[in-house]
């Protein structure tokens, strides 16, 4: 490994206006895990693009990686993300997109995320969940996650299948996919 991140929060945290960012050979834990976002905070914003997470191990996180949006009006944009080749151990949230994230209902109750995602790629992926479900995609009802893509994920919980959650998520999957993909395309 090239770099070890432990922390109280994320070990890397990408924030608005990121483009062109690869992170590769790094060991996360404990912490929050790979963050995109929060985004979307402020209506104008600008999006993230071209982001390559590769090469990485996630040991007793929150999360491994995780695309967090606020929820509500803005006209930012995730784009373009790859996660490659990663190792999840005893993780809460291996694989999340939370595009409803408002804490404590403040600034942002009964308001959904503008923020646009799409062409998210989960490659290579395997491990264990601390938690029964292992991918979660919560996305906005009104700009649903479009074009993610699973390829070969094996996630598990307590050596057994974990499960899988989806709201507006559109995508496709090959390969070995477990817990079943939950995408609809």
């Amino acid at each position: 490994m090239n770099s070890r991140v432990g922390t109280g929060d994320d070990c890397v945290s990408i924030g608005p206006g990121t483009s062109n960012l690869w992170i590769e050979n790094i060991e996360c834990g404990p912490g929050h895990g790979i963050s995109i976002g929060s985004l979307g905070w402020e209506l104008q914003e600008p999006g993230v693009q071209n982001v390559t997470v590769k090469s990485a191990t996630f040991t007793g996180t929150q999360n491994g990686v995780r695309v967090k949006t606020w929820a509500r009006p803005s006209n930012g944009f995730v784009k373009y993300i790859l996660f490659q080749h990663l190792v999840m151990v005893n993780v809460e949230n291996p694989i999340i997109i939370d595009q409803n994230y408002c804490p404590d209902d403040h600034n942002c109750p009964n308001q959904v995320s503008g923020v646009k995602i799409s062409d998210v790629t989960y490659q290579d992926i395997h491990g264990s969940s601390a938690t029964e479900t292992a991918m979660k995609f919560d996305c906005s009802k009104g700009n649903p996650c479009n074009d993610i893509t699973l390829e070969d994920v094996k996630l598990t919980y307590k050596n057994e299948p974990a499960h899988s959650s989806c709201i507006n998520a559109i995508g496709k999957f090959s390969g070995l996919v477990e817990p079943n993909s939950c995408l609809y395309n």
